[in-house]
């Protein structure tokens, strides 16, 4: 299992949210290129950073910091939020990131996710933030009424072949990952699955370890100091 440790950004800015609130957002970093150093330095491969600017409004004031990060570190660099078009998947590959999370416009376009797929294949993974099992888009602040595991099915359907999934309620609170729902999920889906939301613990990236799943993001477990991100790393490689 892979370890993305993540960097959310707005405003130019390394910020976290509590339960995707925008209200909560708060400085937990100076330096994106900094703290993703400091991942690497921990271990890791991957990095996991959102554009939550991109993501509530489509403006892409962050894209100078995602490319920083990708040319000093050289980590490969997952990120979301805001990719709504062919020409985000395209200025995302410009700036080096090797794979690009569409979340709303997936559910607003589904055509679109079978072209980005054509286009980018495992490039392209899906986000599905969910709360009370339903789909949320818009930045976390907009009720789909999608059922968040056919929704997983649909995607499969369109040959994404990885899922980035959110639960909203865990999201930045430090409480542990949704094991039930990410376990429905598994069930429901053949697709690589990544956890995102609660970790934060040894004993939750063990427990994700164990359930198969291809890869875990830890958040603000990260800031508070909860977990240790060499520990972590080790651990989901079994180490």
């Amino acid at each position: 299992m892979i370890i993305l440790p993540a960097i959310d950004l707005k405003d130019g800015k390394c910020v976290r949210l509590y339960r995707g609130d925008f209200a909560t957002a708060h400085q937990v970093a100076e330096s994106a290129s900094e703290t993703a150093a400091a991942f690497q330095a921990a271990g890791a491969e991957w990095i996991h950073m959102v554009d939550l600017d991109g993501a509530r409004s489509g403006t892409r004031n962050n894209s100078g910091l995602v490319r920083q990060v990708a040319e000093i570190t050289g980590l490969n660099v997952e990120l979301g939020g805001g990719m709504r078009s062919m020409a985000d998947l395209e200025a995302a590959d410009a700036m080096g990131v090797s794979r690009m999370v569409i979340g709303s416009a997936a559910v607003d376009r589904p055509a679109f996710v079978k072209e980005a797929v054509a286009r980018y294949g495992e490039r392209v993974a899906v986000g599905i933030d969910a709360l009370d099992g339903r789909v949320r888009t818009g930045g976390w602040e907009h009720d789909s009424g999608l059922d968040a595991v056919a929704f997983a099915r649909q995607m499969e359907g369109m040959g994404v072949t990885c899922l980035i999934y959110t639960d909203i309620a865990t999201d930045g609170m430090l409480s542990g990952p949704s094991f039930g729902a990410l376990e429905a999920l598994m069930r429901a889906v053949c697709c690589n699955i990544v956890a995102s939301g609660g970790v934060t613990t040894l004993e939750d990236i063990k427990g994700l370890r164990d359930m198969g799943l291809y890869g875990a993001i830890i958040g603000k477990a990260c800031y508070a100091g909860t977990i240790n991100l060499a520990e972590a790393i080790a651990a989901a490689k079994g180490t």
